[in-house]
């Protein structure tokens, strides 16, 4: 009976449906494409970038966040992700030091380099968990898409709150199994330090005064730079947008000239901005 192992897994850390979950985004990507947009074979490959779980990041025994990211690494890499970032242990409390980003670099390195088993090119290929988690967590997606579309697509759900009322749901269940510790996490609801919380010295990541009055003045002369060509540039985004053109070859182009601040107005403008409904 698989739904018993299923549950230890689930009980036991990170989801299981972690180590599949690139393998799905395949499957799907590739069938809509081919059998909804009538794509060619080329545009049936996924290509897909894996970030490691900002959930799993946790202040209290800090150094084992490395651990978890090491093992969410691994399953990103069997799964033959195209790029993947691997967060850096102190991410829970602060932006990272450069000491903790290259640990998580080294993460990465050492399984490219060292771990032998990650040179072939699908080494979990047949494994019953495997296949059957790929077909499981296929069908629960589906069933999601099902559900968006039966509130009128993605922009009708989000009329209803529907996405944003999921994610609020899992974080809470999730939350509430973390504190009364039916989900057990190593060194924060079970398995504590006999010695207490030790005080961890971590210096805080703040802009200085000097750095951020240098970014207002990139940002002033990259303006004053472009003035000339920004306004046409956002002109004709506005009215790519307005026509329903293809707004992502207007942007790499006017990325050159106009700044954040300059394009998100200009889609405001004509777009408007979502504002959800309280």
């Amino acid at each position: 009976d698989f739904a018993p192992n299923l549950s230890f897994f689930f009980s036991n850390g990170m989801d299981p449906e972690y180590s599949v979950i690139g393998r799905v985004a395949r499957r799907i990507w590739a069938v809509a494409m081919k059998d909804k947009y009538g794509a060619n074979e080329r545009s049936q490959k996924l290509k897909y970038h894996i970030q490691t779980s900002g959930r799993s990041l946790h202040a209290q025994e800090m150094d084992f966040n490395d651990i978890r990211t090491t093992l969410q690494a691994l399953i990103a890499i069997y799964d033959n992700c195209n790029s993947l970032h691997t967060n850096a242990y102190d991410e829970a409390i602060t932006t990272p030091t450069e000491e903790s980003v290259r640990r998580a670099m080294a993460i990465q390195l050492i399984i490219n380099r060292e771990w032998g088993l990650a040179r072939n090119e699908n080494p979990n290929q047949g494994a019953f968990i495997i296949d059957e988690l790929t077909d499981l967590v296929e069908e629960a997606v589906l069933k999601e898409f099902e559900a968006i579309s039966s509130r009128g697509g993605v922009l009708g759900a989000m009329e209803t709150g529907f996405q944003r009322g999921k994610i609020q749901e899992e974080s809470l269940y999730y939350e509430h199994k973390k504190h009364d510790g039916s989900y057990p996490i190593i060194g924060v609801n079970t398995f504590l330090n006999p010695k207490g919380m030790a005080q961890q010295d971590i210096e805080l990541a703040r802009s200085s005064e000097d750095e951020k009055q240098g970014q207002l003045t990139r940002l002033s002369d990259f303006q004053t730079r472009n003035a000339d060509q920004a306004p046409q540039w956002l002109a004709r985004l506005q009215q790519t947008v307005i026509e329903n053109g293809n707004v992502f070859a207007v942007l790499v182009e006017a990325v050159k000239y106009c700044s954040l601040g300059q394009i998100t107005t200009a889609l405001y403008d004509v777009g408007g901005q979502y504002r959800r409904s309280m």
